[in-house]
């Protein structure tokens, strides 16, 4: 018998806004294949979920950096499931060396859009075939304000001096694929969202956000899970709509 339960994958799934995401969907009864590139830290992440009742979720290794991890997860989905329905594009890192276009290390500045970008890119491609199978299938791209051209040239933004122009140009791109991609697929049932979290609490920021990750995953979490009248090639936070 076919699963009829909805099948999600969560890419950098293994701590932080990503560990939230994977606990929420399996705790709205998804089946969930929570994506880190390091296995031991993956399989201790879903002995923990396990533990606390969530049994649903599975360990799959996936490097966003490196598309034969990604080849090697499509396949293995397809062999299990034969579709995908929630594709969450949530693996970001932020690096030192990164900051003001006139003294940002450039090989910072590249590894960041290697994973924030071209990362989500290569994971939307390579799962596009059993997304396409699913009924109604839904793609998140776990964004940030700081990807916001409009919040960016706005004196008043509470984040304006955060200026890193590799990871907030590489969340602009993230937007970017989100508008394409919902374009690409105007014409399915898929649909296509940004979701920026907020100043969420985790390694990414050395845990200096205001908020816990439980109110980092609001907004991508509603994103996932949005019936078939929702919007698409949007981006939103907990609170709304925001600007591209």
């Amino acid at each position: 018998m076919a699963n009829e339960k909805k099948i999600a994958l969560v890419t950098g799934g293994n701590k932080g806004i990503g560990l939230e995401l994977v606990r929420n969907l399996a705790g709205a009864g998804c089946t969930v294949l929570l994506g880190a590139r390091n296995a031991e830290r993956g399989q201790e992440a879903v002995r923990q979920l396990q533990e606390g009742g969530l049994d649903d979720v599975y360990f799959l290794e996936i490097d966003v950096t490196r598309q034969e991890t990604i080849t090697a997860a499509a396949k293995q989905i397809e062999s299990e499931y034969g579709r995908l329905d929630i594709l969450m594009n949530n693996a970001g890192i932020n690096l030192h060396g990164d900051g003001l276009p006139g003294a940002a290390d450039v090989g910072a500045v590249q590894k960041v859009f290697d994973t924030n970008f071209f990362g989500a890119l290569r994971v939307a491609q390579t799962m596009l075939p059993m997304l396409r199978n699913s009924v109604a299938g839904r793609i998140v791209n776990i964004s940030s304000g700081l990807g916001s051209l409009t919040f960016n040239s706005d004196p008043a933004w509470t984040g304006r001096d955060v200026k890193l122009i590799g990871y907030n140009a590489s969340k602009a791109a993230l937007n970017m694929l989100t508008v394409h991609l919902a374009y690409e697929l105007r014409d399915t049932k898929i649909k296509v969202n940004s979701a920026n979290p907020g100043y969420t609490k985790t390694d990414l920021n050395d845990n200096a956000g205001t908020q816990p990750v439980e109110v980092g995953a609001i907004a991508a979490t509603r994103l996932a899970l949005l019936n078939h009248d929702g919007p698409t090639g949007q981006s939103f936070s907990k609170d709304g709509p925001d600007p591209w």
